[in-house]
């Protein structure tokens, strides 16, 4: 019996989480110029998916196109590390807030600290430290809040990976995560939200500590 071939979008959506995935792990470092017929040769593919792939990391943040520069993987500075936690700052707060008001389930912020300690990279552990934060803002019941948040997840990934290359604090955060979980499960969205805010400050002011605060 034939198998037809993989259709460009699995093909695609392959390239797009391995690109991500050396990004994050730090294969692939800010700055390093991502070529197309390298990438395709090193994943086995013709360029359009890695084309494709390319278009939608741009989209996410994670990697910038340049007309005269070609693809890059975006540079981290504290100028986009706190463009990109200011927005978090400013909504994450009030959606976990939300979120509680609504007494929705937080299992899926509880399977995350399990994954993120259970983690065996760098890249899974950004990864499920994403889904925590995601689980807490995403049934606060105002699905363009959520899209917002979503929109800048990568680039917090990002700034998170540059950040523990420098000063590894995840165990930190880690604990960090536990107490906001806590103070979320008892139904405290203002003191959850304080711990929250506090999280997203304190990591950003740590990691890039020059400059005004944030």
């Amino acid at each position: 019996m034939a198998f037809a071939p993989s259709p460009i979008p699995s093909r695609t959506q392959y390239v797009l989480e391995a690109i991500k995935h050396a990004i994050l792990t730090g294969g692939l470092s800010p700055g390093q110029p991502l070529v197309e017929t390298e990438l395709a040769a090193r994943f086995g593919v013709s360029k359009t998916p890695v084309r494709e792939a390319l278009k939608t990391l741009a989209g996410t943040g994670l990697v910038v196109m340049n007309q005269y520069k070609g693809v890059t993987v975006r540079t981290v500075d504290a100028a986009m590390a706190r463009e990109v936690y200011d927005v978090r700052l400013l909504l994450e707060p009030e959606a976990l807030r939300r979120t509680i008001a609504s007494r929705a389930s937080l299992d899926g912020a509880r399977e995350a600290l399990i994954r993120a300690e259970e983690a065996t990279d760098q890249a899974e552990r950004s990864l499920a430290n994403r889904a925590f934060h995601r689980a807490l803002y995403l049934p606060c019941g105002n699905p363009l809040l959520a899209r917002m948040l979503d929109e800048v997840r990568d680039q917090a990934a990002l700034v998170s990976t540059v950040a523990w290359a420098a000063v590894p604090s995840w165990q930190r955060e880690a604990a960090e995560h536990l107490v906001i979980l806590r103070l979320a499960l008892d139904g405290d969205a203002d003191g959850a939200a304080r711990a929250l805010h506090a999280h997203i400050a304190d990591f950003v002011q740590r990691a890039f500590p020059e400059g005004d605060p944030v």
